[in-house]
């Protein structure tokens, strides 16, 4: 089963997120920031992260540039899902490593044609 890291400081939109991904067939875990999503990859590297840009302690870029430095954080594929919608964002974003993006708000049908795009459906 593939497995998939919701990190966003919204609860309700990781449970949104996590209930839309189990339908689909993955395995979820939830970081709520971008230290504990560090902490959850070093563990157990995800298949696919659906990552927040705005977040306390650690923002979904900074966790980013971040996990494409760590062992084996070239592998997941990282789709960001955040309100930043300027051109500009999403270039830095995909310049920095993510290989997707998602505005929010979203669905299950948006998600799902994200991860079938990136070859990642369950």
């Amino acid at each position: 089963m593939k497995t998939c890291l919701v990190v966003d400081d919204s609860r309700v939109i990781r449970k949104v997120s996590r209930r839309i991904l189990e339908d689909l067939g993955f395995e979820v875990a939830e970081a709520g920031d971008g230290v504990e999503a560090l902490a959850w990859c070093s563990a157990v590297m995800p298949d696919v992260i659906l990552l927040d840009w705005r977040m306390p302690a650690m923002d979904g870029m900074a966790f980013l540039r971040r996990l494409r430095t760590e062992r084996g954080g070239e592998t997941p594929k990282v789709i960001f899902c955040t309100i930043e919608n300027e051109i500009e964002r999403i270039r830095e974003a995909l310049d920095a490593g993510a290989d997707e993006y998602i505005m929010k708000p979203f669905d299950g049908g948006i998600v799902a044609a994200k991860l079938a795009y990136l070859g990642m459906a369950a």
